[in-house]
């Protein structure tokens, strides 16, 4: 059979450096640091104390306050940014066939607050399990798309997809195929996590994965730099409506890009860390470049998982030098964390966002906070340093990689 063409049609953000598309495009397009000492709890005896919190977001803004009590943080922000991706889209949802709309959603952890203070009040108390009869519908990922699905009424494919920090990435590519393979007209897909919390931070600080610059926090995200000690955290959502051409032809939609297509591998190496040489990073760009059908020499600017972990953005990069070899050079890199940390699940949404956005703008904008060459990194490479660059972008890649190992890949293409 025939693959159908699939295309973005909407979009929506909420992020640490802006909390609709146009601001978080504002902070990208600037390099705008969303680090900052966390406000959430306090950071007194933990060993970092800052993160990338969403700044001035008011659930009430979006809830009434009896419905913003039953929904944990990361469901919140995936109604929030999938609400202005259908808006953005323009689809008429009392014409659409909801039989033939999904939703696929990543999240790598989700409830974590609901869990994390459920758990504290019972420890606190007298052993009695007075638990809130929203525990556990708060707190399982696959809430948020179905709460997204159970708001519209759409009722096509239903589910969240959990690759740690691949999930949201992993969601984009199964919505791809979903609509490719005629299953549906429109899916709506993204990714959201809120991990700032008083266990996220302990269990990360725990692993030794997070950056310590409590002097300053604004420049902690710094990838490629040689003095760079781990991510930042990240919160937020990001979502995409993804959909069928000649449906969204026939409506006469606005087509923010063609998904040409999704690579997926494992690097079957170590629970955290990546493998040395990126074998299995080589092999997911590989698979993407195929899965498109196009070359090497295609591709213009690449959306790095880059984390600003001392092993992940070397082996990175290695990756890339490897899979596109003389055409590397030509390729603006970049790292869209520098800016709004790693937003863990959500991270290849709001980064495949980025992606299209600078097609659309051709600039892409930059990795910040760079001072410091690392002799590891190949010097030929344009990382796109510390300020955003026009040139013509037609064709964008984007890598998300997880914990356990898990890569993917995506390609987006300027629509014909």
């Amino acid at each position: 059979m025939q693959l159908k063409r699939v295309v973005v049609t909407g979009l929506g953000a909420l992020t640490p450096i802006g909390n609709n598309l146009e601001a978080y495009w504002e902070g990208l397009r600037t390099g705008k640091s969303g680090s900052a000492p966390i406000t959430y709890f306090d950071t007194e005896k933990f060993k970092t104390k800052f993160a990338c919190e969403l700044k001035g977001y008011n659930p009430e803004d979006f809830f009434d306050r009896k419905e913003a009590r039953k929904l944990d943080r990361f469901a919140q922000y995936a109604l929030v940014s999938s609400d202005e991706a259908i808006a953005d889209s323009g689809i008429d949802l009392n014409v659409v066939d909801k039989f033939r709309v999904g939703v696929v959603w990543g999240a790598g952890i989700g409830g974590l607050e609901t869990f994390q203070n459920e758990v504290i009040g019972y420890a606190q108390g007298d052993g009695t399990p007075r638990f809130n009869p929203f525990f556990i519908p708060k707190m399982i990922a696959d809430i948020a798309p179905g709460n997204i699905s159970i708001k519209h009424g759409f009722m096509g494919p239903n589910y969240t997809t959990v690759s740690a920090c691949a999930s949201s990435a992993n969601a984009l590519i199964d919505a791809l195929n979903y609509i490719r393979l005629g299953h549906c007209d429109v899916i709506v897909t993204g990714g959201s996590e809120a991990a700032v919390t008083i266990a996220g931070m302990g269990g990360f600080n725990a692993m030794h994965a997070l950056s310590t610059r409590n002097d300053s926090p604004e420049t902690a995200s710094r990838p490629f730099d040689a003095t760079r000690d781990g991510f930042v955290l990240g919160e937020g959502g990001g979502a995409l409506i993804l959909e069928e051409y000649e449906h969204a032809k026939a409506r006469g939609a606005k087509i923010y890009a063609e998904v040409l297509g999704g690579g997926l591998s494992s690097d079957a190496y170590h629970m955290t860390a990546p493998h040395p040489e990126g074998i299995g990073v080589v092999k997911v760009m590989e698979n993407c470049l195929q899965n498109a059908g196009l070359k090497p020499e295609d591709v213009d600017a690449i959306n790095t998982h880059g984390t600003s972990t001392p092993l992940g953005d070397v082996a990175e990069l290695k990756a890339i030098s490897k899979v596109f070899g003389d055409h590397a050079p030509k390729i603006n890199i970049n790292s869209t964390k520098s800016m709004t940390g790693h937003l863990l699940g959500a991270a290849g949404a709001i980064e495949a966002i980025a992606s299209i956005l600078a097609m659309e703008h051709n600039m892409v904008p930059p990795t910040i906070n760079h001072s410091v060459v690392d002799e590891e990194i190949d010097p030929s490479l344009n990382l796109t340093l510390n300020k955003a660059q026009e040139r013509e972008v037609n064709v964008a890649m984007s890598n998300t990689f997880g914990f356990g190992g898990h890569n993917a890949c995506i390609l987006f293409k300027k629509i014909e």
